[in-house]
């Protein structure tokens, strides 16, 4: 079972945190995240790419000469796909690219992926984000105390009061706020670090289990 300390905002140790084994603790499966990913990355295209038919296009209702004896070939139309400034062929129309993995695939890749980042020493694990001020700079003080640099995801629980430490982070670069509910391997996989809540750490090991 993974161990993990519980440090306070100004990064001192509190106490030891065991982490759920069925969560964090199992061998990460590289083919379940390599497909979670893909899913997500899907379903976050637009698909509003559009071009025109020969039906769509302005223009080309009248014959653009007589069928015979002119000597060149017969058109109905100069909108035709073969004209300058006339319908594209089979051209790319407003889709949804979103598709659904199997539940158990999807659970399996959300476990790896946290599991891979206690591997890596890449979570960590706070006692609370509670701030009783908004300010900007003391959540870089306490980023500072926690040795964060790069993207950090910061993960907490519905039932904890995070609005202050979200609105003293939401302008800073490679910072994000998520709740255990919204959390999703991109994310995961985005973040160079991990940071949880100590509640959050352990509804994380109850639910996903």
């Amino acid at each position: 079972m993974p161990k993990i300390d519980v440090l306070n905002l100004e990064g001192k140790s509190l106490r030891t945190l065991d982490l759920s084994d069925a969560v964090f603790g199992i061998e990460p499966n590289n083919q379940a995240i390599f497909d979670a990913v893909v899913m997500q990355r899907a379903s976050m295209r637009q698909g509003t790419h559009s071009t025109k038919n020969r039906t769509e296009v302005r223009g080309g209702g009248r014959k653009p000469w007589r069928q015979k004896g002119t000597g060149r070939a017969r058109q109905g139309s100069i909108r035709s796909p073969q004209w300058r400034g006339g319908g594209i062929v089979f051209g790319p129309k407003p889709r949804s690219y979103k598709y659904n993995l199997n539940r158990k695939v999807r659970r399996l890749a959300l476990r790896s992926a946290l599991s891979q980042k206690v591997i890596d020493t890449n979570v960590t694990v706070v006692e609370n984000l509670e701030f009783a001020t908004i300010k900007t700079k003391d959540f870089l003080n306490v980023m500072s105390a926690l040795e964060l640099n790069n993207k950090t995801l910061f993960v907490v629980t519905n039932e904890e009061d995070a609005t202050n430490a979200y609105l003293s982070m939401r302008n800073l670069p490679n910072t994000m706020l998520l709740n255990v509910e919204g959390l999703n391997v991109y994310d995961i996989v985005n973040a160079d670090r991990l940071v949880f809540t100590e509640k959050a750490a352990a509804q994380a090991g109850e639910v996903f289990a």
